[in-house]
């Protein structure tokens, strides 16, 4: 009899549901447990998905939790998977089951339960298909920085009548002080950070896990629909890379990997994935989803496992006596992100999925991936009105203002953070997918942009199409530059739309014939109620073709 991994975990108890003996009951219980963090699933699967909840007990007590867990197929019916699982102490009092052993396509509805009878929020999630599948609907988020405002995309999200999973591409956490970024909107609000300095210790990465997950709108969305994630740089720290980031510093916050080390066990801990594979380095958290006979989903890691060090940090461009070094660094071929063990696993994945017939093949991945050039504001407004602009401008973003036009007009990309920052690895990419005979959508987060674009190589072959989300509620560039998403798809070719002034997130529909994406945008992070809207519609062919706007 062969046995695969995920039987092996089971029986192991290792990322799974845990038997607990009568005896181990009669440890000490907490007088009461609270689910203040509500509930999640995630990496859904044909038979099972990864459901995830904490135990929160009286200040003070340390030892594990007991806790039961149900599965039905509809609320309140009689459940069809159950068991015990511990909320460890050592996992900071978070537990996680593999539900396995469900039927492929349907929806099922899961919860907790703590010995005093305390019952947790009631969540959904719906398995994998299998077979013939007619439609697959994804919402597509990332980048949630909790003071910078309400999650009212989350609870648009979470009203949705039709979701099959939300994949989340990152900045789920970000790692700042009060201080720091969003600090004015988040004193308005009452959402400073905690803990109020910037996160470096286990106990720290956990406490903001701790904090975002206690947002209601979060707690809905979860509780909505399983979850598929990736991490992107603030989950660590901002511009992380293989051997570092731009904001570490090793001689006031010690060694890079301790950092990253204790940075991925919380996100382990918090998030609903799968356990790390004992295997492989837990950076390498790429893996694949398959949705029936329509679509492959490859998520990627483009942060911690490959990537070279950016050529400048997100947001700066080099001053005017830099530009010719750090274009010539740019242009260096050995520059990388995935990595040639990432880019070999990936080629199967997608070769596998279009020899087996399915339409699309979709990649999830955390930076934008087009050519952006940066806009020529001045020459796209005329002097008098970029002007007029600049002068409205706080002082302190004029000069930086100025730095940029220059950089642009010099020949560096708009954001070199992204894949613009790679361009020799990102035409190997572009190789890996014709060879695979593949023409992906790529899904992408990380730049607080809306975003459509077609992908093209350095031969003006069409290779693939992009739908990127904007943020949850991290700040954009719209928010000094009102209009600049449309500067920047006049200026460049590959960019269908961008929008860089709305918050929200991507709503993507998978049919046999073709893909609609959906730009949803919230009306406002400050405040409720909020108003939704679709600021772009867009469509492509499961024929292949470029992606086009949709009127309606």
């Amino acid at each position: 009899m062969s046995i695969d991994r995920r039987t092996v975990l089971r029986l192991l108890g290792a990322g799974s549901a845990l038997t607990l003996p009568s005896a181990t009951i009669a440890r000490q219980a907490p007088a009461r447990v609270r689910f203040a963090h509500g509930v999640a699933s995630g990496d859904p699967a044909q038979d099972g998905a990864v459901i995830w909840t904490r135990a929160t007990a009286e200040e003070g007590f340390a030892g594990d939790i007991a806790l039961r867990w149900h599965v039905e197929t509809a609320p309140d019916a009689s459940p069809v998977a159950g068991g015990e699982v511990w909320a460890r102490a050592a996992a900071d009092h978070t537990a996680k089951v593999e539900v396995a052993s469900l039927r492929p396509g349907a929806e099922y509805h899961y919860w907790f339960e703590a010995a005093d009878g305390t019952r947790s929020p009631t969540g959904r999630f719906r398995t994998l298909p299998a077979g013939a599948v007619d439609q697959v609907v994804l919402a597509v988020a990332s980048c949630q920085l909790y003071p910078g405002g309400l999650f009212n995309a989350y609870a648009d999200m979470a009203a949705l009548p039709r979701l099959d999973a939300v994949v989340h591409l990152g900045d789920y956490i970000y790692e700042y002080g009060e201080a720091g970024y969003g600090a004015e909107i988040g004193e308005r609000l009452g959402r400073l950070p905690d803990p109020p300095h910037e996160i470096v210790t286990l106990a720290d990465y956990r406490r903001r896990h701790a904090q975002v997950k206690s947002d209601p709108d979060l707690q809905a969305a979860h509780a909505r629909a399983a979850f598929i994630c990736v991490w992107d740089d603030h989950e660590v720290t901002n511009d992380g890379w293989i051997g570092g980031a731009q904001n570490h510093q090793p001689e006031t916050e010690g060694d890079w990997a301790g950092r990253k080390a204790v940075a991925m066990q919380a996100y382990f801990e918090w998030m609903p994935i799968r356990d790390p594979d004992p295997l492989r380095a837990h950076e390498a958290i790429f893996r694949s989803f398959e949705f029936g006979d329509l679509a492959t989903l490859a998520m990627v890691e483009t942060r911690l496992l490959a990537r070279d060090r950016q050529v400048t940090p997100k947001g700066e461009l080099p001053q005017a006596d830099r530009v010719e070094a750090v274009l010539a660094e740019r242009d260096r071929p050995e520059r990388e992100l995935l990595g040639r063990g990432q880019s070999e696993w990936l080629e199967g994945v997608l070769a596998a999925s279009v020899d087996a017939g399915k339409p699309w093949q979709v990649i999830g991945n955390q930076v934008v991936m087009a050519r952006v050039a940066g806009p020529d504001l001045e020459a796209s407004l005329g002097a008098e009105a970029y002007a007029a602009m600049r002068a409205r401008m706080p002082e302190q973003f004029r000069a930086r203002i100025d730095e940029a036009l220059a950089g642009y007009r010099a020949g560096v990309p708009f954001n070199l953070d992204s894949w613009d920052g790679y361009p020799h690895a990102r035409e190997r990419l572009y190789d890996l997918f014709a060879r695979a005979g593949a023409r992906p959508l790529v899904l992408s987060g990380d730049s607080h942009a809306a975003w459509s674009n077609n992908l093209h190589d350095t031969a003006g072959r069409l290779t693939g199409i992009e739908v990127g989300c904007t943020a949850i509620s991290s700040p954009s560039y719209g928010s000094i530059l009102p209009g600049i998403g449309r500067a920047l798809a006049a200026a460049n070719e590959e960019v269908v739309f961008c929008d860089q002034d709305n918050k929200g997130y991507a709503l993507v529909t998978l049919t046999p014939d073709a893909m609609r994406a959906e730009h949803v945008a919230v009306s406002t992070v400050l405040e409720r109620p909020f108003d939704r809207r679709i600021t772009a519609r867009h469509h492509a062919s499961a024929k292949g073709g470029p992606l086009r706007h949709v009127n309606a």
